[in-house]
């Protein structure tokens, strides 16, 4: 939808603001709350509907695929549509999809006891960045809303400031309370952006422009009010949640970054706008931890595997988690590896200790499947918006954790605690946990008993949806509640007893007493039995076969029942509330149990991979010289979804550049990703998929494996590849893990080769970084004699009877064919082109012409006939000089390999090329020495 589009139905739509005078109080009530949301499309509940009017009402019908009518009224027709209210979510999922924000304007009192119009109020403002309802929420995920500044800012005013080199970033989930500041220079903060993944974007009036690196991913930016992200503002903002917030940020623009984010939280709060749950402000450091951006996240697919479902990835392999806690932690850790070796270790503790230990792992996971998200739901509670559910929910979560310190100390009969608030964690064996890494989660784990208590005791097992409609509190918890309560209990009891008694009074069998909201409780006589009425009964209404009556006693006594209903249904509601308070003023430490509890389910689901599919250990290493030792590594998402699985060691020396030739369909990028995901799961803390591994720790790992056209961003696949290519150069340094897959590919053979042996030369010599270069410029192999850190390493085939078998294995040395005409074959290329392809490729090996290449064409003369092909071809043979001859038959062999002699002796070949004054390769790449017979590749030996 374009901007001028969405303008005509957020704030006030034109076809009421032409009329504003004279509107209906109603429409003028709507009009004052689209006025005060601009930038948002109002809903205006209706009796049990939201409605939108005018041109709003339009675009509800058209994204929400509902209905479209009309509404008259003193001021004529106008269009009209609107959704049901208890099933709202779908259709703000649509709306929220579509771009919108939707403010909720709901009725703030109740319709029965107002005197004229029911006053509303908006109550939230739904944006895709602050959703809170579950039901526009995955369970487990993040979903954060950003704010971006720049050094320089604005002033008090407004002005603009002048562009500063630090920008601010700050992130908050506003579902759980997280919140997230830190800064850098541009790139820094959009590499952050691409890793955080917000849902919105609020941009400072300073801050420069970021775009989402994968459309699929992106983000909604726009601006919202400059002057919250001026400095004094910002600082007012914050002190709620920071003490003295200006000497808690290393950089202004962090500050007005986590000003502005918050006031834009608020704001979507309604009235209220609190966000006393936000307690954990966190400042980090993104050099703190093992950087991914977008495109290593995406090559790895740690998270998203476009060709196969989400299960697929690496998070998909590693989430064995029990609770949405435990999930979201794992992903947290997964997007924000560690690169500190001493906190890396500590999780290796941990994860080693609880694989070694079945029946407490089985424990843990027990008793953490019966938990509920606890971030989501104090979030709530300290929001005002828990239900008498919510509260149980977390009652039945804080039940789990006697269960999880007896599981963690080894108490075997305590494993199992029944009822609430009735299990507490047995003593165990006191050298249970051995690390001090549970140790210390067991330490952490609070029981919040007396939390736990009041719940219990306050509100009822089973209750209600709605907490104003009674049945909240559970008996025994208020003596004025109990005595209300037992009062409407005697008076329906008396109306029971009312009904047999006036049966016999009358002799009527069929009458009958009930009881509805408007005529309250009554008496029903059938019209064949009116003349039996007693004359004490008094009409109250007259149906079709029926007659209502209301006696003096029973009129008494409705009011008394109704009376003591309303006012339990009042006490009752104020006891919830109060309740729901106490609980909320422990918000810190119900948020520090949640952190425990996410960190404990995390650390169990790796060590239950780790078991089921048999990784590792690593070995980390702390000598800044240490290279990468992998034995028997593997893929962890290949080997699960193939039966049969080639594992391959990898031992690459620091700064060292790894050349990887070989067969198409060999393995090489699979090898690579699965060194790469070696030192990811590692510096994550979990185990890996080897026989044995030894790693040192990085500071980055970039990727350029696999690309396709940008066609929104206008780039080419080579172009896109070349961007990436020039971000790894630039940003890529000694302590970094570079995958390079076909650099060059996608241009001229020349131009392609040159680039990719630039790279490969500029990440050794000026870099230093560890690298895994795949190629198929087999001329690059020559680097290993050049260049003291490079090697060569190649995937093996065997060809047997016209067959090949890629054998998955990698071993050292350079191989001197991709088997590119076999695997053309195994596609399915029609059989003539590939006798052509195969004519061409042992033409080109014996450096002879191809006589079915189109020559390039001559300019013609106006006396001659324009001659055919084949005689172009021989002619210019037959004209050419012997040095033209050797270049244009050079083009067709494969860099790095020696043609094929021509058919004759052997010694008349090796004489040809003694006597030969020029190499036919490019002057600056030194002639490769003769291959022996046991260097020489499997393909060219078979």
């Amino acid at each position: 939808m374009e901007p001028a589009d969405r303008e005509t139905v957020t704030g006030l739509p034109p076809g009421i603001a032409a009329a504003r005078e004279e509107l209906t109080p109603m429409l003028s009530q709507y009009a004052d709350l689209c006025a005060a949301h601009g930038d948002a499309l109002v809903l205006f509940q209706v009796g049990d509907f939201y409605e939108a009017f005018c041109e709003a009402a339009e675009t509800v019908a058209r994204v929400c695929e509902v209905t479209l009518t009309e509404r008259s009224d003193s001021t004529g027709d106008y269009p009209m549509a609107g959704v049901p209210i208890d099933n709202a979510a779908p259709y703000l999922e649509s709306l929220l999809d579509a771009g919108y924000r939707v403010a909720l304007g709901d009725q703030v009192e109740d319709a029965a006891q107002a005197s004229g119009l029911v006053d509303r109020a908006v109550t939230e403002v739904i944006t895709p960045g602050t959703v809170v309802e579950d039901d526009l929420l995955e369970s487990g995920s993040t979903n954060y809303v950003a704010a971006v500044a720049a050094d320089g800012g604005v002033d008090a005013e407004g002005d603009g400031g002048p562009a500063g080199t630090t920008v601010g970033l700050a992130a908050v989930d506003v579902s759980t309370g997280e919140c997230l500041v830190t800064a850098g220079d541009a790139d820094a903060v959009a590499g952050e952006l691409d890793r955080i993944a917000p849902a919105e974007l609020i941009a400072g009036p300073d801050a420069p422009a970021f775009e989402p690196s994968d459309a699929e991913r992106g983000w909604t930016t726009h601006d919202h009010d400059a002057g919250a992200f001026d400095r004094r503002t910002a600082t007012e903002r914050l002190k709620p949640y920071l003490p003295a917030p200006e000497r808690r940020f290393d950089a202004d623009a962090e500050l007005r970054a986590a000003g502005a984010v918050l006031a834009y939280a608020e704001y979507t709060q309604g009235d209220d706008g609190t966000l006393s749950y936000v307690t954990r402000i966190r400042r980090y450091d993104p050099r703190d931890r093992l950087r991914l951006d977008a495109a290593a996240q995406r090559s790895l697919e740690l998270f998203e595997n476009r060709g196969l479902g989400a299960s697929d990835t690496l998070f998909g392999v590693l989430d064995e988690t029990s609770c949405a806690l435990g999930r979201r932690c794992l992903e947290r850790w997964l997007r924000r590896p560690l690169v500190d070796a001493d906190a890396i270790r500590s999780r290796h503790d941990a994860v080693g200790e609880l694989a070694d230990r079945s029946l407490a792992r089985e424990g843990i996971a027990d008793a953490l499947a019966t938990a509920y998200d606890l971030e989501r739901l104090v979030s709530r509670v300290s929001r005002g918006r828990a239900d008498a559910r919510d509260l149980r929910s977390l009652h039945r979560t804080l039940a789990v954790v006697p269960k999880l310190k007896a599981a963690l100390a080894g108490a075997e009969g305590e494993r199992s605690v029944e009822g609430a608030g009735t299990g507490t964690a047995g003593e165990g064996d006191p050298d249970l946990p051995r690390t001090d890494h549970l140790r210390d989660l067991r330490e952490r784990l609070d029981e919040l008993t007396e939390v736990r208590e009041l719940i219990d005791g306050a509100i009822a097992t089973d209750p209600p949806q709605e907490i104003t409609e009674g049945g909240v509190i559970r008996g025994g918890f208020d003596d004025d509640l109990d005595a209300l309560r037992a009062t409407e209990r005697e008076g329906r009891e008396w109306v029971a007893d009312l009904e047999a008694s006036e049966r016999e009074r009358t002799g009527i069998d069929s009458l009958s007493v009930g009881h509805n909201q408007v005529h309250g409780y009554y008496i029903e006589v059938t019209d064949a039995n009116l003349d039996r009425v007693p004359d004490d009964y008094r009409r109250r209404q007259t149906l079709k076969n029926s007659e209502r009556y209301v006696t003096p006693e029973l009129k008494e006594r409705e009011e008394e029942i109704v009376g003591a209903a309303e006012r339990a249904d009042a006490l009752e509601y104020e006891l919830f509330v109060d309740v729901r308070e106490r609980v909320a003023a422990e918000t810190e430490r119900i948020q520090a149990l949640a952190d425990a509890l996410a960190e404990l389910d995390a650390l169990a689901s790796l060590a239950a991979v780790a078991v089921e599919r048999d990784y590792v250990r690593p070995d980390l290493r702390a000598d800044p010289a240490a290279g990468v030792e992998i034995e028997g590594g593997r893929h962890p998402v290949v080997e699960r979804a193939e039966d049969a699985f080639v594992p391959n060691d990898a031992d690459l020396p620091r700064g060292s550049v790894a050349v990887i030739t070989g067969p198409n369909m060999s393995g090489k990028s699979t090898y690579m990703r699965s060194v790469a995901l070696a030192v990811v799961l590692a510096q994550t803390g979990s185990f890996v998929p080897a026989q044995a591994a030894a790693l040192p720790v990085f500071d980055r790992v970039f990727t350029r494996v696999g690309a396709s056209d940008d066609i929104a961003g206008g780039q080419s696949t080579f172009m896109r590849e070349m961007s990436e290519l020039t971000e790894i150069l630039h940003d890529a340094d000694a302590d970094s893990l570079v995958l390079l897959d076909e650099v060059g590919r996608g241009t001229a053979t020349t131009d392609g080769r040159a680039i990719a042996r630039a790279a490969a030369e500029f990440l050794h010599d000026e870099l230093g970084a560890t690298a895994l270069f795949a190629t198929h410029y087999h001329g690059l192999t020559d680097l290993a004699e050049e260049r003291e850190r490079v090697f060569n390493l190649h995937f093996t085939a065997t060809r047997e009877d016209g067959d090949v078998t890629f054998l998955h294995r990698v071993v050292p040395g350079a191989s001197l064919s991709s088997y590119g005409v076999e695997v053309a074959e195994l596609a399915g290329v029609p059989g003539l082109s590939l006798i052509h392809i195969s004519g061409r490729t042992e033409r080109a090996a014996r450096r002879e012409p191809d006589p079915g290449a189109r020559p390039t064409p001559r300019r013609r003369r106006a006396t001659t006939a324009r001659p055919t092909a084949t005689a172009t071809a021989t002619r210019r043979c037959a004209s050419s000089s012997p040095r033209r001859r050797r270049r244009t038959s050079r083009s067709s062999i494969p860099t790095g390999t020696r043609p094929r002699p021509s058919p004759r002796p052997r010694a008349t070949a090796r004489g040809r090329r003694r006597t030969r004054t020029r190499d036919p390769r490019p002057a600056r790449l030194p002639t490769s020495p003769p291959r022996s017979a046991t260097s020489t590749s499997h393909g060219r030996r078979r």
